[in-house]
């Protein structure tokens, strides 16, 4: 399978169904602009946000609209005050606890779960339970057949790519599938939204 390929538009909405039977509201955009204005109206002006490292909120604009905005509390901007060692502890608790997260995952399954891959997992906490609300701007292209095809994209397909990516950005040799975190279902109504983009975007 093409792990870079929208998916047929059967696998979308076979997949929008089952996140909605698993409490996760689904919206569909055509592109990554439609995107960055749906994910911006659904935030309230003051809203303290915060947007998790993703390629996909890159290439949206989304985190570059939230971060240079005057009209939301951005936490990453509040992150740059805090530098002493001293605040460490403070710092990890916002991050995990958010009142407002945005980022993306790295599968979905037709199913209705999602797989989410991390090398720290500095964003699971909030995408588990730390924040009230939860968006996540997702490629169809991520949409996976079922829970193994999902993991087997993580692996033989993300993993590269990030890998690559980090020696870039940060001069490390690799990255890890260090902890994964999967979403079958949400239990609080209208904490987790799913934005798919029907645009190849992220990994």
């Amino acid at each position: 399978m093409a792990y870079d390929k929208l998916a047929p538009r059967e696998a979308v909405e076979k997949s929008v169904k089952a996140l909605e039977k698993n409490g996760i509201k689904t919206l569909i955009v055509p592109n990554k602009n439609a995107a960055k204005e749906k994910v911006l109206a659904l935030l309230p002006k003051g809203a303290e946000v915060m947007t998790m490292s993703s390629v996909t909120l890159e290439q949206t604009g989304i985190r570059d609209a939230i971060e240079d905005s005057p009209d939301y509390k951005s936490v990453r901007k509040i992150f740059e005050t805090m530098k002493s060692e001293s605040d460490a502890d403070a710092k990890q608790k916002l991050g995990a606890a958010p009142h407002w997260a945005i980022g993306s995952v790295h599968a979905v399954t037709e199913d209705g779960k999602m797989i989410i891959a991390s090398n720290t997992g500095s964003q699971l906490p909030a995408y588990a339970y730390g924040s009230e609300h939860v968006i996540l701007v997702i490629g169809t292209q991520k949409i996976v057949k079922d829970f193994d095809d999902g993991l087997k994209r993580i692996y033989e397909y993300v993993l590269p790519l990030e890998s690559e990516r980090v020696k870039k950005a940060y001069g490390m040799s690799e990255s890890n599938v260090s902890k994964l975190l999967v979403i079958n279902k949400e239990v609080k109504p209208d904490r987790l939204t799913v934005v798919f983009v029907e645009e190849v975007l992220g990994f």
